[in-house]
């Protein structure tokens, strides 16, 4: 879910953080990439007439056909993407995923009821809202990506955090999600949109996150209470108050505790037990994955096991697969050039001072007449 209104009211807060980039200027980069969020884009978008694509044995491929295409693209423009999977979720996700099984409840009872009344566009509607990524799906992946030669972690929780962490360490570049907690687990750049389908046109969205704090003028704790406020996974939020009103309080008085103490609570009351302190403590300090131990390799596909896997056990054509795999492999010779940027490091300090602006024409001649003479009377 992420958190509630936050890319928008970064657009109106602070419009230069946000870049619009093509796929092609990652090229060289590593990119931490939400797996989950990709896999249910798939889950969502890959179908034919209405529903998920499904080997002859029933079993749904879509999953598969986004991961394998999507991740080529990506390949194909240089970029080195690395797949950050789910762990366990945290405790103070129980009430959200509660909240979500009473939705997927409701809308199987709406499908149904279109169903009956063969109304199509609500079919499809409410089988969309049911679309769950399951551990058969993760694991899947998981065996599809290492035949490709793509890596991927298994995150100890939350993947937004462990993305955030690899980020921040200096492992990748950036992480690649559409949900905006990334930026609340404190990752210093998000892409949204680079695992969209190019179909859609989209440009990719560059978030920085260091230029979101000077422009909205709030420390890394400030914007997480920010984004409870806003609504999160963890906790609930105090009625009443939107995303406008959200940022006045912060910068006004700081955090929650002082907001609580000002605000007239008859008119916005906070939920009886409310864990904001907890939400807060698992955006500062989540359970993330050891970064000192990862080694990132991106290795040789392997063309035997994706046709054993991708024809023979999932049924996909094997002329795809056999032309997906040329593709990789063209990919990997074209991307041992690397980045530019990657050859230089920067030493020293950088002067404060303003360089002057280049003279021309008589004002040069002027100036260099000047300074001849305040040279000749110092000289007598």
């Amino acid at each position: 879910m992420g958190i509630h209104g936050l890319a928008k009211l970064i657009a109106d807060q602070s419009p230069g953080a946000i870049k619009e980039q093509h796929i092609k200027t990652y090229f060289g980069r590593k990119i931490a990439i939400d797996a989950s969020m990709c896999i249910y884009q798939f889950l969502i978008a890959v179908r034919q007439d209405g529903s998920v694509l499904q080997n002859e044995d029933g079993e749904t491929t879509s999953h598969l056909m986004g991961m394998f295409y999507r991740t080529i693209r990506m390949l194909e423009h240089g970029i080195k993407p690395v797949y950050v999977f789910d762990g366990k979720p945290p405790q103070l996700k129980s009430a959200e995923l509660e909240k979500r099984g009473e939705r997927r409840a409701e809308a199987e009872k709406m499908l149904a009821q279109a169903q009956e009344m063969g109304e199509q566009e609500n079919i499809d509607k409410f089988t969309k809202r049911l679309v769950k990524v399951t551990k058969q799906h993760n694991d899947e992946c998981k065996k599809l990506l290492t035949l490709m030669g793509v890596p991927y972690i298994e995150a100890p929780c939350e993947a937004e955090a462990s993305c955030a962490a690899l980020v921040k360490a200096g492992k990748v570049f950036a992480t690649a999600t559409e949900d905006m907690d990334g930026l609340t687990f404190g990752t210093n750049i998000l892409l949204r949109h680079l695992t969209a389908s190019e179909a859609k046109k989209l440009p990719i969205q560059e978030f920085h996150f260091s230029r979101i704090l000077l422009d909205i003028g709030l420390t890394h704790q400030q914007f997480i209470d920010l984004c409870i406020l806003l609504g999160c996974d963890y906790c609930g939020t105090i009625k009443g108050i939107g995303p406008k009103r959200a940022i006045e309080l912060i910068r006004q008085h700081g955090c929650i505790e002082t907001i609580l103490e000002s605000i007239d609570t008859t008119k916005h009351p906070a939920p009886e037990d409310w864990l904001y302190k907890e939400a807060r403590a698992l955006f500062l300090e989540p359970e993330v994955v050891d970064c000192s131990s990862v080694e990132l390799k991106w290795c040789e596909p392997n063309e035997n096991g994706l046709i054993q896997f991708m024809c023979h056990e999932k049924q996909f054509s094997e002329e795809r697969i056999h032309n997906g795999f040329k593709k990789i492999v063209k990919s990997r010779q074209g991307s041992t050039q690397g980045r530019l940027d990657s050859f230089f490091s920067v030493s020293g300090s950088l002067s404060s001072k303003r360089k002057e602006p280049e003279v021309k024409g008589s004002a040069k001649k002027k100036q260099k007449t000047s300074a001849t003479s305040r040279k000749f009377k110092k000289s007598t």
